[in-house]
């Protein structure tokens, strides 16, 4: 068989594609040709990637400059005989490694939800006969029977049909069920107009047909999918790439530094073994060993938060992504909108009427409704009565069993005050006429409790009604002409703002009429009045979109939908540009327009373009790439299968929750459980919060290893005795760590969080300005620390009770420095002194530990400290306060800065 064509099944007539797969759609495939092509194409399933073993996958945890860092902390403190501390160290990087490989074995999941998802049973024509078969066991040429509910099990060319309609949006993003034909198509048609194929994973919504299998397993478009995710990069967050550049730095640094003091040791004449050891002491005063603990803390604080506003977090460093985004790249259907068709407009007796309230609670009215006036009554009732949909309010919800269009129509009569079951009772139906695609109506037979005829009620695509009518109600529920031309100037208008519009008319049949046929409906219908609908974006989606376009962060809507739709929804959500006063205007690039770009083009119109319209699942690709190129940073919302390889791409993926398939879930970073793109924003606040609070602590943090080496540094180079020692370094480290800094991960946002614009994905984690303060803080600590030993040891000659001076000082200096580090521009009192209490329990607690430090025998003996007298004590609270101030008005001296 010649395959060479199967990207343009499509454009083939179907005999040729029968006779290209060699296959009687009467009698289907033999036995032994089915047998055959399982052996030349395999099963009919996903292939799924090996990738690297659950042990390399674990070990690769460890393979971090923080880990190595943190590992070099431990043999350190082994060497040192200070077991505690190293079962702490390690016990730190066994948990991040664990939490690291859970949600990486999560992610790689994605794949093989992707396979599920094609899971499904067939009905098959195999030798003449009628059969279920597996989906895995469908080959090219098999012959399948589709029906209403069924999952289409493989790529079909269609050859039979009738009355079909599939839902395609897990696959195209289209957010109504297609309509489809059997004829050829043009030859360069985007995927969503190829109304001739049926796709797997798809659902059949309504109607019936026969197609032939063209495509297989990984050969199939969902297959195509299936390896773009595969390919798709596994991109490093923009927090993670800040942290392992500091961290790379760091380690060299120690590592310099280090050698630096002991070769200056032994030039000074110093013993190898006292200078070795000097250089031990600074290479532990210089690791930040609280540091990565502290950034899974925070994440994990964000985590938390963000679940409480309903984003689900699935990947830890996507806490801090968020907050950094630069550009959030939104499907439209059910995040930017409702996913909930609703009729905004009726136009009957000449007059147009605005419908207020959205989704399928009868919550809004129809503005100047006129109960006198009956062409808007008997059109409300039209889409009622007409209509096969039923609606199931519960408290909190909405149950819609049907077609949502005809859900929209039910839920505009409500609005016109119209109980169902009384005009069910009024106008009980005799007969149907469903809706056909090639008729494009549909038609109901009613008796009527009044009058001697039968009513019969139209509804349908505007054409087909203007060609069988002559006639219109006015408003006093006379008969009068019809003006066709004005009713299609209106229909031309209402499209323009992306209006979906059906026409409703009426006819009455003698009361002998028990069945109703097409033939009755070819002329003489007197039309009620037009029903606009659209699914309308949500009011909080609305206010979330100027949010983070204030925030500096341009929204993108990328959908499956037409272009007008597109535009349309574009204008309402404020992704319109106003080219003249007071009428905005958006535009739209299609799929058909990408798919003609070169690359570079597409990276200038994909910065400039708001909104995109029939868009492939490749294309989806390659914006996201497109758009990183240029160094933005990319979120990305999807919820179909045709999301996934963007949503993996993407420096943050979100899926929804309640309406997103299985792979976009797996293939995301965080997932909204209410699919509300307001919740994003929520997330890009709770985001940029995280990051705040993770820079506070690494600028909390920082100046005590400063401090920490200098006076490490400076004793060797000045050749006195160490004011700290090795043991002593860590405890500092690690105390203050979890007493004091861990407090910070508690910090609420500060004021205006989302006014600021985003950072520079570009921009170091440390700006010039926190540079020099973390210096300064650091200097304040070798000067008070050396001066504090310096002055204890001249006054007492005890060398273990000027270390605990010493080692004092670092506490308090950091204790009252936590307050300052509380905003980077403001003063605790400006941000209310109480409204983090954890930082003054931390600080309690730490006090606390300090004076153990100092006076409990067990102590003494573990970290070679001794009992002070209270005129130490005096001086380094004194000290600590001073350090505050200085830095208080370090901050009064520069102008206000968003971090």
């Amino acid at each position: 068989m010649d395959f060479s064509l199967a990207k343009i099944w499509h454009h083939l007539p179907v005999e040729e594609v029968l006779d290209l797969l060699q296959v009687d759609p009467a009698k289907g495939l033999a036995p032994l040709q089915a047998e055959r092509r399982r052996e030349q194409f395999g099963p009919n399933r996903l292939t799924i990637r090996k990738g690297k073993t659950k042990l390399e996958r674990f070990l690769l945890q460890f393979h971090q400059p923080l880990v190595y860092i943190l590992l070099i902390s431990a043999v350190v403190t082994i060497g040192l005989g200070e077991w505690v501390d190293a079962s702490v160290i390690l016990g730190v990087v066994l948990v991040n490694a664990v939490v690291g490989y859970i949600q990486e074995a999560k992610a790689i999941s994605a794949l093989e939800a992707l396979a599920t998802s094609m899971v499904t049973e067939a009905v098959v024509r195999r030798d003449g006969e009628v059969v279920r078969l597996s989906a895995e066991d469908l080959v090219p040429g098999d012959v399948v029977i589709l029906r209403s509910g069924d999952k289409v099990p493989a790529d079909l060319r269609l050859v039979e049909v009738k009355d079909l309609r599939v839902d395609e949006s897990a696959l195209t993003g289209e957010s109504v069920a297609v309509g489809k034909q059997v004829d050829a198509l043009p030859r360069d048609i985007v995927l969503a107009d190829r109304r001739n194929m049926a796709y797997a994973s798809t659902l059949v919504t309504y109607g019936q047909a026969t197609g032939v299998v063209v495509s297989t397993g990984d050969a199939t478009e969902i297959g195509r999918i299936s390896t773009m995710v595969a390919e798709a990069d596994e991109l490093a967050t923009p927090l993670t790439r800040k942290i392992a550049r500091f961290s790379h730095m760091l380690l060299w640094a120690i590592i310099a530094l280090a050698a630096l003091t002991f070769v200056a040791g032994l030039l000074r004449g110093q013993p190898a073994a006292d200078t070795f050891l000097a250089a031990v002491a600074l290479a532990v005063a210089a690791i930040p060993e609280g540091l990565p603990a502290a950034v899974t803390v925070i994440l994990a604080m964000g985590v938390s938060r963000m679940a409480a506003r309903g984003a689900i977090i699935r990947k830890l460093p996507a806490v801090e992504t968020l907050g950094g985004a630069t550009v959030i790249c939104s499907d439209k259907t059910g995040t930017l909108t409702q996913n909930q068709m609703t009729v905004t407009r009726i136009f009957a007796a000449g007059r147009a009427y605005s419908v207020t309230g959205t989704g399928y609670r009868p919550h809004g009215h129809i503005e100047g409704f006129e109960a006198d006036n009956q062409a808007l009554l008997r059109t409300a009732r039209g889409g009622l009565l007409c209509n096969d949909t039923r609606i199931t309010f519960t408290e909190t919800d909405e149950r819609v069993t049907g077609d949502p269009t005809e859900a929209a129509l039910i839920v505009a009569a409500l609005k016109a005050g119209l109980d169902p079951a009384a005009e069910a009772r009024d106008f009980p139906r005799v007969d149907t006429l469903p809706f056909e695609s090639e008729h494009q109506y549909m038609a109901t037979l009613h008796d009527q409790r009044e009058g001697t005829s039968r009513l019969v009620l139209f509804k349908g695509s505007v054409e087909a009604l203007l060609s069988r009518a002559s006639a219109a109600m006015v408003a006093d529920g006379g008969i009068g002409p019809l003006d066709a031309e004005h009713v299609r100037r209106v229909v031309e208008e209402m499209g323009l703002d992306g209006l979906r519009v059906l026409a409703v008319a009426f006819k009455e049949l003698p009361r002998e009429t028990t069945q109703l046929t097409h033939d009755h409906l070819t002329e003489g219908l007197v039309f009620l009045g037009l029903e606009a609908m659209m699914d309308p974006p949500r009011p909080e989606a609305i206010a979330a979109v100027a949010a983070c376009q204030r925030a500096g962060i341009r929204v993108k809507m990328i959908t499956g939908d037409h272009a007008v739709t597109a535009a349309a929804i574009g204008v309402q959500l404020g992704l319109g540009i106003e080219t003249c006063p007071g009428k905005p205007t958006c535009q739209v690039l299609s799929g058909a327009e990408l798919a003609a770009m070169s690359d570079a083009e597409l990276m200038k119109r994909a910065s400039e373009t708001a909104v995109f319209a029939r868009v492939a699942p490749e294309q989806k690709l390659r914006l996201v790439m497109a758009l990183q190129h240029q160094g933005e940073v990319v979120a990305m919302t999807g919820d179909g299968v045709n999301d996934a390889p963007a949503l993996k791409q993407a420096d943050i993926g979100i899926a929804m929750g309640k309406g997103g398939t299985e792979a976009a879930k797996e293939a995301a970073d965080m997932v909204l459980t209410d699919d509300n793109f307001a919740t994003i924003k929520a997330a890009v606040e709770e985001g940029r919060g995280v990051y705040d609070n993770l820079l506070k602590f690494i600028v909390w943090t920082l100046p005590t290893n400063v401090g920490e080496g200098l006076v490490i540094l400076a004793a060797v180079l000045l050749g006195t005795t160490l004011p700290i020692l090795p043991v002593q370094i860590l405890w500092i480290n690690m105390t203050t760590a979890v007493c004091l800094g861990l407090m910070l991960a508690f910090e609420p946002k500060e004021p205006g969080i989302m006014e600021r614009p985003p950072r520079r994905p570009d921009q170091p984690i440390l700006d010039t300005e926190l540079v020099i303060r973390i210096f300064m803080v650091g200097g304040i600590l070798l000067v008070t620390a050396f001066g504090l030993f310096a002055w204890e040891l001249a006054s007492t000659g005890d060398e273990a009770q000027a270390r605990t001076v010493a080692v004092n000082a670092f506490v308090l200096v950091e204790t009252f420095y936590l307050f300052n580090s509380r905003s980077f521009s403001r003063s605790p009192f400006a941000l209310g002194f109480f409204s983090n209490p954890w930082v003054l329990l931390g600080a309690s607690i730490m006090v606390v530990l300090q004076v153990a430090f100092t006076y409990v025998p067990l102590m003494h003996h573990a970290f070679s400290t001794a009992p002070v007298g209270v005129l130490p004590w005096i001086k380094t609270v004194a000290i600590g306060l001073a350090a505050y101030l200085i830095v208080e008005w370090e901050k009064r001296l520069r102008a206000p800065k968003a971090m």
